[in-house]
């Protein structure tokens, strides 16, 4: 009998695994900017997943719950990145040769810009604007409030009209960086 229930669970995950899978990694792709690691971050997210399976089947929202788990699992992708880029700096003290006030609005793509966005900021946009979540929706995926997803999605829109341009944010946002699937609009 223990069998049964184990295959049952082995089954419901794979069917959550094959329906979800494409989207974890597309959101992982997006809040990290590296496309190589977004399948890393995707499985990782989902063996996370597999070993508190009864907890996420129970979850009022298992699909929020799974992208929560994504968007930490990249938030700590990205702080261990600027960890290492620090101790490299400093070890071999090398300063980077920035330019004040670069003028790339014109040049920077869509994803390039999003890799600018501080975290939360990015997690909010990619999740309201290239996953056409609502507020509530977006704020339950990363565990914060409405309030925080609202602004914070204001912010990091505004930040991308200043680093695209403003004319050019909203059609590079719908054609140039989305997943399949995303219209670039918006629910409430």
């Amino acid at each position: 009998m223990g069998t049964a229930v184990d295959d049952d669970d082995a089954s419901e995950f794979h069917e959550f695994f094959e329906r979800h899978h494409a989207e974890l990694a597309r959101l992982a792709h997006l809040l990290t900017g590296e496309p190589d690691a977004a399948d890393d971050l995707a499985a990782d997210a989902l063996l996370a997943l597999w070993h508190r399976w009864d907890r996420v089947r129970a979850a009022d929202h298992p699909v929020a719950y799974a992208r929560g788990v994504v968007a930490n699992l990249a938030r700590s992708r990205i702080r261990s990145a600027v960890r290492e880029r620090r101790r490299t700096t400093l070890f071999w003290s090398q300063r980077e040769d920035r330019a004040e006030n670069p003028d790339v609005p014109g040049v920077v793509d869509v994803q390039e810009a999003l890799r600018r966005l501080p975290f939360r900021k990015r997690a909010c946009v990619v999740l309201r604007h290239a996953f056409d979540l609502s507020e509530k929706e977006t704020a339950l995926a990363l565990g914060v409030s409405v309030g925080t997803v609202k602004s914070q999605t204001s912010k990091g829109m505004a930040e991308l009209q200043r680093l695209l341009g403003p004319l050019e944010a909203p059609r590079r946002m719908s054609t140039a960086a989305l997943p399949a699937g995303g219209d670039g609009g918006a629910r409430r």
